[in-house]
């Protein structure tokens, strides 16, 4: 049974160990940041109460190795360990140590995570539930011969997927039958370094769809959704910008999917907050499962913001055993929010990433600005992990004033000493078409990847 707790460790870093750190301190809530000796520097580590080096700067030393950062939430008496996203987040081992020392998991538990974390079975889960899937193989194939009678089948494109996959990894799009058999071994090879499991399954590959996700609140017994995101800005299927609500949902085909997340939920038994995430194609109108986040996402402030409701702190509440206090009822998406994430990366090479020094950081403000990040002016961009600097998201009584706010908000942004995404973003919110909502998941490869 749950309690509440005293002291929490943050097993992150960036940006969303400073978000967990905040929610704490509202909470009342002591905290204990863990750092590699990369990140003694940190903001995060300057704004915890107590922060621990946990090991070197690469993070199968640091932030993946889940038994030093259990023995150092036993060592500062810590009642629960927030993973934020990435790392070990969704890792169902980690988990489960947590469970055994008896410290909280903020999060689902480690049976749900397992369940949902393999893509194969939360399609199977999803077609259980009544959820619209993707069509494709059952499950994972057995191997080449497998893939190519399911492709067959289905008909060029389609697409490999990892089942154990993430970010786009062990992920190919196959056009034509001669090409299966490479591109099949790629994403196996791929998904084993990544992952250390090499399944793979098949699905019907959809053009000119747009990547539209639930954000979902569970204490067990309620089920909220919070409205969805338009994910559908992405370069490498990496998200670049997310907006809520979508400019293209009538209001039924949003309570549809937003019906069809909570469904899963029940079914599976999730507790805590996380996405199901689903392609839309828009021609005909239908929405399909794709895969479940079981964790809070880099793009839930824009939820947030239009709907007033604090996630993090949320999902610490559910956590301590806490129900939730609201009706879906009681939840209505106010205006328009819109997030930019700021990379120090070179658009004009590559999305080359570019580490360093930050020799001066201007944050921008002004009505409806929210910034997330953990940069200051002298803090120094360390090369071993993702090159996330800031996410800048803004809030307007419509998509208009939203659009209007985010420009002039960029425009105001500093971040010097590094390569950063910023050009390309001012690009993107200039682009007519990205204006009237008229994007999809292949958007940039296809309209933007010239010179900046």
């Amino acid at each position: 049974m749950a309690k509440p707790f005293k002291r929490v460790l943050v097993a992150n870093r960036g940006e969303i160990a400073v978000r967990i750190l905040r929610a704490c301190r509202e909470l009342g809530l002591e905290t204990v940041q863990i750092y590699s000796e990369a990140d003694r520097d940190s903001l995060a580590v300057r704004l915890a109460d107590r922060a621990v080096c946990i090991g070197p700067p690469r993070s199968s030393q640091s932030y993946l190795n889940a038994e030093f950062i259990v023995s150092a939430a036993l060592m500062h008496c810590a009642d629960a360990i927030h993973p934020g996203y990435g790392f070990l987040s969704e890792n169902a081992h980690f988990a489960r140590l947590c469970e055994k020392e008896e410290i909280t998991f903020i999060g689902p538990s480690a049976d749900v995570i397992t369940l949902m974390g393999d893509k194969a079975m939360a399609r199977r889960m999803a077609d259980e539930a009544g959820v619209p899937t993707t069509p494709g193989s059952a499950g994972t194939v057995s191997g080449v011969p497998e893939a190519r009678a399911v492709a067959a089948r289905l008909g060029y494109p389609v697409i490999l997927k990892a089942a154990a996959g993430g970010g786009g990894r062990g992920m190919r799009i196959v056009h034509a039958d001669k090409d299966l058999e490479t591109e099949y071994l790629n994403a196996a090879r791929e998904a084993k370094a990544a992952f250390n499991d090499d399944a793979i399954y098949v699905e019907k590959y959809l053009t000119r769809i747009r990547h539209i996700e639930i954000q979902i609140l569970s204490d067990g017994e309620r089920v909220l959704h919070l409205g969805e995101r338009d994910c559908s800005i992405q370069r490498r299927n990496q998200k670049l910008l997310e907006e809520s609500p979508s400019p293209v949902l009538d209001d039924a085909v949003r309570a549809r999917i937003g019906e069809a997340a909570v469904r899963l939920c029940r079914h599976v038994g999730y507790t805590s907050a996380g996405t199901i995430e689903c392609i839309l194609d828009p021609a005909s109108g239908e929405f399909y499962f794709m895969e479940m986040n079981t964790r809070v996402q880099v793009e839930h402030p824009v939820s947030e913001l239009v709907t007033g409701i604090d996630i993090v702190k949320a999902q610490i509440g559910i956590a301590q055993g806490q129900p939730l206090a609201i009706d879906q009822s009681e939840i209505r998406l106010q205006g328009h929010a819109i997030e930019c994430r700021i990379n120090a990366e070179d658009p004009d090479n590559g999305f080359a990433p570019c580490p360093g020094a930050i020799a001066h950081f201007h944050m921008p403000g002004g009505p409806g600005i929210r910034v997330d990040s953990h940069l200051y002016t002298g803090y120094r961009v360390p090369p071993y992990y993702d090159s996330l600097l800031a996410k800048v998201i803004a809030w307007g009584h419509s998509r208009e004033e939203a659009l209007a706010r985010m420009r002039r908000a960029l425009w105001e942004m500093r971040v010097e000493g590094v390569k950063t995404t910023l050009p390309f973003h001012q690009k993107l919110l200039r682009d007519a078409r990205f204006q009237q909502g008229d994007v999809h998941t292949r958007f940039v490869e296809e309209n933007m990847l010239e010179a900046l």
